[in-house]
């Protein structure tokens, strides 16, 4: 008798543990144009981007550790980009475990986190940038069913991301109006909701969830969401700042905006390619414009490999962006 009532308060502890880490961190509203606590308190977050965790698992440092580290380079936010191609190969069970561990650990740690559905192209023709994105509407709506479900209640995963980078490339991925964006994304923010899930959603526009110009004469038609733009410093010429707040910039006056990947690299850079190829001056410029407006951050990558890579080997030694950016979060997430 004695040791069936043991192993019943232990479990009891198992779970209460468990509860407690799942809703340590007060809750993330929408007011207004801001992230608040269920409390009130604005927050502006500023974070990293992990790589996948499929990828991060499968080369062995899926774990407590680079999630420490993030937090000792100052992030109180962290995206986990979940790649279509990753989700199937490694299956929902498995993969959901991923995620938890992933939840685990950023909850132990003070940090929130961001599920990004990791696709490039276009979701209404179904066409997209490599193999690697190849997704369908079924698949990504059954997705957001899942997470929905699965987190429903867990504070930590303060924000899904509906689909990481919008584009048609011209033309190429075919068309897709902002009327027939705006239709699909409403049916996955139905979808979520339907799960009287009430996190946070965010939106991105198109170019590459770049241009939000549409937002101004036709918002999307739902409550506690928030807008990304991702402002790369090829996008635009130099001087940025009159062209971001024209492209993207004014949605904060109205509404919250996080931009979910900054970042750069030299162009004598391992893994330089357009759209990231900048240097420190993008850094300032970035930094500056968003704490004037009360804008959220994450930076991309977190990772040796990924680019732009923010560390060049697994004792995190920091790139030129890795020095700048962790310098930056530091200062700005006393």
């Amino acid at each position: 008798m004695m040791q069936k009532l043991l192993f019943f308060f232990l479990l009891w502890v198992c779970f209460t543990n468990l509860a407690q880490s799942q809703s340590s961190l007060p809750k993330i509203k929408v007011k207004g144009n801001q992230f608040v606590t269920e409390h009130g308190k604005t927050i502006v977050f500023r974070g990293l981007n992990m790589s996948d965790p499929d990828k991060l698992f499968n080369g062995g440092h899926w774990d407590k550790r680079i999630f420490q580290e993030a937090k000792n380079w100052g992030a109180n936010v962290l995206r986990f980009p979940v790649h279509p191609a990753a989700w199937r190969r490694h299956g929902k069970k498995n993969y959901l475990k991923l995620l938890d561990d992933g939840v685990q650990w950023a909850a132990e740690l003070g940090m929130y986190v961001i599920i990004d559905w990791h696709t490039i192209g276009n979701l209404r023709t179904e066409m997209y940038q490599s193999d690697n994105y190849e997704t369908t509407q079924k698949e990504t709506f059954e997705f957001w069913r899942t997470m929905a479900q699965h987190y429903k209640g867990n504070n930590t995963v303060a924000f899904f991301e509906l689909f990481n980078e919008p584009t048609i490339a011209k033309g190429q991925l075919g068309t897709c109006s902002w009327a027939q964006w705006k239709e699909l994304n409403e049916e996955m923010i139905g979808i979520i909701r339907a799960h009287s899930n009430d996190v946070v959603v965010l939106v991105a526009g198109f170019n590459w969830a770049y241009d939000l110009t549409p937002v101004k004469d036709n918002p999307i038609q739902a409550e506690g969401i928030g807008y990304v733009s991702h402002p790369y410093p090829m996008k635009r010429e130099k001087p940025w700042e009159d062209k971001w707040t024209a492209d993207w910039g004014f949605v904060a006056k109205k509404y919250p905006l996080i931009l979910t990947e900054i970042g750069f690299c030299t162009a004598d850079e391992a893994g330089a390619h357009v759209p990231v190829i900048s240097d420190e001056s993008y850094g300032d410029a970035i930094t500056k414009y968003t704490a004037a407006l009360g804008i959220s951050w994450v930076v991309w990558v977190f990772d040796d490999r990924w680019a732009p890579r923010m560390f060049s080997d697994w004792d995190f030694t920091p790139t030129k962006q890795g020095k700048y950016f962790k310098k930056a979060l530091l200062e700005y997430n006393k």
